[in-house]
């Protein structure tokens, strides 16, 4: 029920930010989650014995969405100064023999947390895709695929996924995750239809051909399966269930956004191909 509880109060929220809100207060929002996340980042490699630079990380993902939100064609550039910047001051800051495993994760964090989410601001700006829409996308194939496949693991589930990275996963209930993505995919095709009927734009995928989504729907959750079982084997590498307890019912942020962690970058790299080839 909290797990519920905790969705029907959150999901109402993002879908209101990612249509209505500014850009500003979008990219605030998204920064926000990095923040929490890599928070908890932070304490699971704590537990391996590492530590890394709390606040310098932290400033350097708020850096990281800032320059993004003021010069996006430069964000590449971005994240390869504040790696460098990060190895530097571990070199300086860190314990000798803490120096290697200090900035590998201050490093890794700024990728893995601030990098992937920064994704999600950019996607949301672009203008040939309807950004809105495309956002709205993404998030509806990874909450679908991820119900998805809890309800078909645990119906029909038999064959073990990944048994040493998640040993409740299946390969039945991943099956189920993509057509719970596609079913989700249909949906939303559906829903922006009557809207084209209605003369809006506030929901739209008319600029590219329906199979065209549905192939993307299958591509973002095989790459949303794949970030929850990378942050799974993170947890188990530290011995860890949850990565925090924030969201009641959830566990921390970062376990409730692993999906999209590797979604979203995906989602981008995929529209920046199409578009250019």
């Amino acid at each position: 029920m909290k797990r519920v509880l905790t969705a029907l109060i959150l999901i109402p929220l993002v879908l209101a930010l990612v249509f209505m809100g500014p850009r500003w207060l979008f990219t605030a929002g998204t920064a926000a989650v990095a923040l929490l996340a890599a928070w908890e980042f932070i304490s699971l490699a704590e537990r391996s014995g590492a530590r890394p630079p709390r606040v310098a990380i932290l400033v350097a993902i708020l850096v990281l969405f800032a320059g993004s939100y003021m010069w996006v064609d430069l964000t590449l550039i971005l994240i390869g100064a504040l790696s460098l910047a990060l190895l530097a001051y571990c070199a300086f800051r860190s314990s000798v023999e803490l120096v290697l495993p200090d900035a590998c994760t201050s490093v890794l964090c700024l990728l893995y947390v601030g990098f992937a989410l920064i994704a999600l601001p950019i996607l949301r700006g672009e203008e040939d895709s309807n950004g809105p829409s495309l956002v709205t996308f993404l998030l509806c194939v990874v909450w679908a695929g991820d119900i998805a496949a809890l309800y078909v693991g645990r119906a029909w589930g038999r064959r073990k996924l990944a048994p040493t990275l998640s040993p409740n996963k299946t390969w039945e209930g991943a099956l189920g995750s993509v057509a719970g993505s596609l079913l989700a995919t249909g949906a939303l095709l559906g829903v922006a239809s009557l809207f084209e009927m209605a003369n809006s734009e506030r929901l739209s995928f008319h600029a590219e051909a329906w199979y065209y989504w549905l192939g993307l729907a299958v591509v973002v959750n095989v790459a949303a399966q794949v970030g929850d079982l990378v942050e799974s084997a993170i947890k188990r590498s530290v011995d860890v269930k949850d990565s925090g307890s924030l969201l009641p019912g959830h566990g921390g942020v970062l376990d409730r956004i692993d999906a999209l962690l590797l979604a979203a970058p995906v989602l981008w790299y995929a529209q920046v191909i199409h578009l250019r080839f």
